[in-house]
């Protein structure tokens, strides 16, 4: 299942309506696709998040039998997470509500839950979490740092320290370096900030438990 190719293929043509690509990803090391700029920030936050190990977008065809009907379903991602797997499925708010959608999403949350798998129904998150993480993004890309300059960072005394005083802990070093190296550590969650507001070099860091 971690190797399994996406069940459905996309086309760009001029015109169309939703945002397709593919996401390179900091935990599969590899290219995940996505099929509009919602499901662009569902793989942000799973990248993004520590306890994720595997990204597999549309994982597999669904079947089952609802009240006496075939149904089939393509989830639009399988993670695989310290806490087992979860099957999540990503639409606007405004849709989730819908008949023909809710019924859909019901009676898959059934089916994986009788599998002993999760599942997840994921819609808009609050803006500036996602745009924090999607800046955060910009520095996942672990070869691009020196790694004793992270190390001079990881052993530093900085919790409790803002985040300016992190960009001039190492004044021998670049600060451009030094900036983009703490960002770094933040993607992985080395340190911690409050991502529920504006990114800010006011911010406290916070060392991960």
């Amino acid at each position: 299942m971690r190797t399994a190719s996406p069940w459905r293929t996309f086309r760009w043509r001029r015109g169309q309506k939703h945002y397709s690509g593919a996401f390179w990803s900091a935990t599969t090391r590899e290219l995940v696709i996505y099929e509009s700029r919602l499901e662009l920030a569902r793989l942000l936050f799973a990248d993004f998040d520590t306890s994720v190990r595997h990204i597999v977008a549309q994982p597999f065809l669904l079947r089952a039998e609802v009240s006496g009907t075939v149904r089939r379903h393509i989830p639009d991602y399988l993670l695989f997470t310290d806490n087992g797997p979860l099957v999540v499925d990503v639409k606007p708010q405004h849709r989730v509500e819908r008949p023909e959608n809710a019924f859909t999403f019901d009676w898959t949350r059934q089916v994986l839950k009788s599998r002993g798998w999760n599942y997840e129904m994921w819609s808009e998150p609050p803006r500036d979490e996602l745009e924090n993480v999607r800046f955060l993004a910009g520095y996942r890309r672990d070869w691009l740092f020196d790694h004793e300059l992270l190390g001079q960072l990881r052993s530093a005394d900085l919790d409790g320290a803002t985040l300016a005083t992190a960009y001039q802990l190492l004044p021998e070093q670049p600060p451009p370096l030094v900036r983009a190296a703490v960002l770094h550590l933040l993607w992985q969650q080395h340190f911690t900030v409050d991502l529920t507001r504006p990114l800010n070099s006011a911010q406290v860091l916070r060392r991960a438990g």
